[in-house]
C-alpha cells in the first residue's frame, strides 16, 4: 500500500482509491478484469460514501420540509358546510371564471392575482375557509399558501364541477 492512495489495477489506465476522503478516481476506460476482491472492495467503498451522503442529504432536507397541504374534503361534505354556512367560501379562480358562475355567496379571491399574499393576509384568523376552483389544483395550492401565513382553519372542497354534482347551489 503506497502513503497516499493505492493503486489497484495499472492495465493501460489507472483506478485509485483515495484512502483519506473514500473517494474514487477513475481515468480512460477499463481493460481486463477485476478479481473479486478489488470489485468487493470498491463496492464497499462506493456504498459507504453514497450512504453517507445520503444521510447528510436526507437530513437536511427534513429539516426544510414544507407545510403538509390541508386535507380535502368530499364534494357532499363541502357543500353541506356551504349550506350550514359554517365556513367562508372563497372561489380562487379569475375573476373571468368566476363571472362564469360561481357558489351562491361565494368571494372571489384570484389564486393567480399579484396580490394574493396581501388580500390572504387580510382574511380573519377565527374564520373557517373553504376554497374551491375548477379543478381543485389551484384550491389545494392556496390552502397551502394560506397556511404558511397563518391562517389554519382552510378547508380545500376541490373543483366547481363536483361541488354542483354534490348539490351546491351556484349563480
Amino acid at each position: 500500500m503506497q502513503s497516499e492512495a493505492s493503486c489497484v489495477l495499472k492495465l493501460q489506465q489507472y483506478i485509485c482509491i483515495n484512502t483519506r476522503d473514500a473517494s474514487l478516481c477513475m481515468t480512460g476506460w477499463i481493460t481486463g478484469l477485476l478479481s473479486h476482491k478489488i470489485i468487493s472492495l470498491l463496492m464497499r467503498r462506493f456504498l459507504s460514501t453514497l450512504a453517507l451522503a445520503s444521510m447528510l442529504t436526507g437530513s437536511a432536507a427534513l429539516a426544510q420540509a414544507p407545510t403538509p397541504p390541508p386535507p380535502d374534503v368530499a364534494p357532499a361534505k363541502a357543500t353541506k358546510l356551504i349550506r350550514r354556512h359554517k365556513v367562508v367560501v372563497l372561489d380562487v379562480r379569475t375573476p373571468a371564471e368566476f363571472a362564469t358562475g360561481h357558489v351562491v355567496g361565494a368571494r372571489n379571491v384570484d389564486f393567480k392575482a399579484a396580490d394574493f399574499a396581501q388580500q390572504v393576509s387580510q382574511l380573519d384568523s377565527t374564520q373557517t375557509y373553504l376554497l374551491y376552483c375548477a379543478s381543485g389544483n389551484r384550491s389545494s395550492k392556496a390552502a397551502t399558501l394560506m397556511r404558511q401565513q397563518g391562517l389554519r382553519k382552510v378547508v380545500n372542497g376541490g373543483s366547481l364541477p363536483n361541488l354542483k354534482q354534490a348539490g351546491a347551489k351556484t349563480e
